[in-house]
């Protein structure tokens, strides 16, 4: 009997055991790869590099907001290692799937997330190999219901065409993961970049941009972790978005690439509505419109372009029927403590039409990823 994909979760993550690194990378970069460094006082800090290290503002990474929700618990006290079972484990995964009525789930990294920190191409391809094989094993226990997005060292252009090929040759990976800052300097829509996009496009790979705080971000010298979470989280997730989707469509890498799947992730999606109507309009004033395109910003982010929306925005249900609700993709964030338990049925009762609301709990993602 084939699966059914009635409800399908764009944006979920996986835990990584600490010492997946260790255990999934080369030899030959294992004395540089990220790792769990515990201090004297208790705390627990996950080093990257030099330069980075998740947890170090707050000692304790656990409480640094992004890891591990039980049942909607939140708690400063939990350690990385007590998180969520399902997200470190498949088969316990499943039955909350189940108790969500969620039929797959597209997967993305927590402490990975933070594998643009390296400089290092060489060790930044190492780190995103061993974190590819660690998620596909995960995802090989369910492979009807647990998806992978794979992680690519754009630190270099060739590597990261190497593990794009890699992830869909050897574990059949639909998706591939960038963040929206910018690799060694060079932000997304760099020139450097095309023979990525192009790739992808000809692959039928899908992007997803996935963005995460903790790390400089567009907005975080305004709003720094001392100014609290609450505003730092909610301002450098959607601007560094913002960002990002200007550089695929404004900068002309969507006309470039037209059949190139672009999908926007983890900074809510209302306010995407307005970025393309202000886009828009800058291209359609020719006193203004110097960007090249051939195509208006709201017909490239229709034809090409997908947004992921937290099930808490009332906007949704205007943004779905602006812009198409089969652009629409939808986030549980699970298991982080900022996600959302019960988040196809919140979904539900937002009163959408009954054709929309189909199309938006699973068709949005079914383009998206090529779900079959």
């Amino acid at each position: 009997m084939s699966q059914r994909y009635d409800v399908v979760d764009a944006d979920a993550h996986v835990l990584e055991p600490i010492d997946t690194w260790q255990t999934y990378i080369d030899p030959k970069f294992r004395e540089k790869a990220p790792r769990m460094i515990y201090t004297d006082d208790g705390g627990e800090i996950f080093y990257f590099c030099d330069e980075f290290s998740l947890g170090s503002r707050h000692k304790t990474l656990g409480g640094c907001g992004s890891m591990g929700a039980r049942d909607g618990e939140v708690s400063n006290d939990i350690k990385y290692v007590e998180g969520r079972k399902g997200g470190f484990d498949p088969h316990a995964r499943i039955p909350d799937m189940d108790k969500e009525e969620v039929d797959a789930a597209f997967l993305y990294p927590t402490l990975g997330l933070f594998l643009d920190v390296i400089t290092d191409p060489a060790q930044a391809a190492a780190n995103c190999r061993a974190y590819n094989r660690w998620l596909a094993e995960y995802c090989s226990a369910y492979p009807q219901r647990l998806f992978g997005a794979a992680a690519l060292p754009m630190q270099s252009v060739e590597a990261a065409i190497e593990e794009m090929h890699y992830c869909a040759r050897e574990f059949g990976f639909k998706a591939c993961f960038v963040r929206p800052n910018p690799y060694n300097g060079r932000p997304l829509h760099h020139k450097d970049f095309y023979p990525v996009w192009e790739q992808a496009q000809e692959m039928g790979v899908a992007i997803a941009v996935h963005g995460g705080g903790a790390q400089p971000n567009l907005g975080s010298d305004r709003f720094p972790a001392k100014e609290g979470f609450a505003v730092e989280h909610c301002v450098v997730h959607t601007f560094e978005m913002m960002a990002a989707a200007a550089s695929f469509i404004m900068c002309g890498i969507c006309d470039r690439f037209p059949r190139l799947r672009v999908g926007f992730m983890e900074a809510g999606g209302g306010w995407m509505l307005g970025w393309l109507d202000r886009m828009d309009r800058h291209v359609d004033d020719k006193g203004m419109n110097d960007t090249g395109l051939k195509h208006r910003p709201s017909e490239l982010f229709a034809r090409q372009c997908f947004i992921s929306f937290e099930p808490t925005e009332k906007s949704l249900k205007v943004t779905a029927e602006a812009i198409g609700p089969t652009n629409i993709l939808w986030a549980s964030d699970y298991p982080h403590h900022d996600g959302f338990w019960g988040a196809a049925r919140m979904i539900k009762k937002m009163g959408l039409k009954p054709e929309i609301e189909a199309l938006v709990l699973a068709e949005g993602a079914r383009r998206f990823y090529a779900l079959h």
